[in-house]
């Protein structure tokens, strides 16, 4: 079996060359903070409104990763890119997606607001399988940007448990 070659995304590979600025996409979650992705990162939206844990796009297979509850209609499935063509992901949400261009020093990193955290969830807890329900095991970082809160999720660790479960 061939060992698989995790990349991780540093923040530096993100900067544009607009003095430091990141080109980031918030996408609506349910339950916790909007996401916040790099918007290079996005190959592709498209409408769907039916719950599903995996989407056809251009004839690959890819995982689906949802931000709302299964009782809430979806509106848009939004395709990542990953670490190689079987890494790629879906994002099932629901709203508008806004992009936003943020300098670097004005994202501050925070701890992630308790009323997010479910309870019997500990910060200090060692997530090592992603659960849609459980904030704190995808959770990569939260940040603010101009008094709000946003989630950076670890879309290395989402993609990779996908994947695996999916082989």
């Amino acid at each position: 079996m061939k060992q698989i070659l995790k990349h991780s995304f540093e923040a530096v590979s993100l900067l544009t060359t607009n003095n430091g600025m990141l080109d980031v996409t918030i996408v609506p979650a349910v339950d916790q903070p909007d996401w916040i992705i790099p918007s290079s990162l996005i190959l592709s939206v498209e409408a769907c409104s039916e719950h599903t844990w995996n989407y056809e796009w251009q004839q690959q297979e890819v995982a689906v990763f949802h931000l709302l509850p299964r009782h809430q209609t979806p509106e848009k499935m939004i395709i990542l890119e990953g670490n190689t063509t079987a890494h790629r992901i879906a994002l099932q949400t629901a709203g508008e997606l806004r992009q936003l261009q943020a300098r670097i020093s004005d994202v501050k990193d925070v701890e992630l607001p308790e009323h997010f955290i479910k309870p019997n969830g500990n910060i200090d807890t060692v997530y090592e399988r992603v659960q849609e329900d459980v904030v704190l095991s995808y959770l990569f970082q939260a940040v603010m940007i101009e008094d709000t809160f946003y989630l950076v999720p670890d879309l290395d660790k989402i993609a990779h448990q996908l994947v695996d479960l999916d082989s």
